[in-house]
C-alpha cells in the first residue's frame, strides 16, 4: 500500500496517533545507536544509556504497533481455513464467536500477567536511566486492554470476521 497525503486525511485520529509515535521511537532508536556506534568506533567510548533507551522504545513500539494493527485486520490469521465455510453461515457464525472468545481469553490472560510485572516492577528502577522498571510491561497490559475491548466489542455486535483478502491465499 501506498501512502499519499490523502490517504492519512481519511485515516482515524487514533491511526494516524499510532503511526506518529510508532515513528518517534523508532527515530529516537536509530539517532541513539546511530550516536553510539559513531562514539564506540570513532572515539572509543560510548553513551551507556543508548541500549537501554533503545529497548524500551523498542518494546513501546512493538505493542503500538500491535494495538494499531488489531483493528485493520492486520495481524496474522488463519482465515484462510475458513473460506470453505462461507457456504454455511451458521458454522462460520460459530466459528467468529469462538475466535472473538479467544481473542479476548487470550487479552485477559496477557493483561492479568504483564500488571503483575507492573506491580513488580513499581519497586525497581532501570539501571543506568533510572526509570520505573514497570514502564517495560506496561505497553503489554495497555496493549491487551485495548485489544480485548476491542474484541470484546466486535463479539457483542455479531461482527463477521473479514475474509476478504482471499486473493491473498497462495
Amino acid at each position: 500500500m501506498s501512502s499519499s497525503s490523502g490517504d492519512s486525511e481519511q485515516q482515524p485520529w487514533w491511526t494516524r496517533l499510532s503511526n506518529a509515535l510508532m515513528a518517534l521511537c523508532l527515530a529516537v532508536m536509530a539517532l541513539a545507536v546511530f550516536i553510539n556506534v559513531v562514539l564506540r568506533y570513532g572515539f572509543g567510548s560510548g553513551i551507556a544509556a543508548s541500549e537501554e533507551l533503545s529497548r524500551l522504545l523498542f518494546v513501546w513500539m512493538v505493542f503500538i504497533g500491535a494495538t494499531a494493527a488489531y483493528p485493520r485486520g492486520e495481524h496474522m490469521a488463519f482465515t484462510s481455513l475458513l473460506l470453505p465455510l462461507r457456504k454455511r453461515p451458521m458454522v462460520l457464525k460459530a466459528m467468529t464467536l469462538l475466535i472473538r472468545v479467544a481473542v479476548v481469553l487470550a487479552c485477559v490472560l496477557l493483561a492479568w500477567g504483564a500488571w503483575q510485572q507492573v506491580v513488580v516492577g513499581l519497586g525497581s528502577q532501570s539501571v543506568v536511566l533510572g526509570y520505573s522498571s514497570a514502564l517495560l510491561p506496561l505497553p503489554a497490559f495497555l496493549s491487551a486492554v485495548a485489544i480485548g475491548l476491542m474484541a470484546l466489542w466486535q463479539l457483542l455486535r455479531g461482527q463477521a470476521l473479514d475474509l476478504g483478502h482471499e486473493a491473498e491465499v497462495e
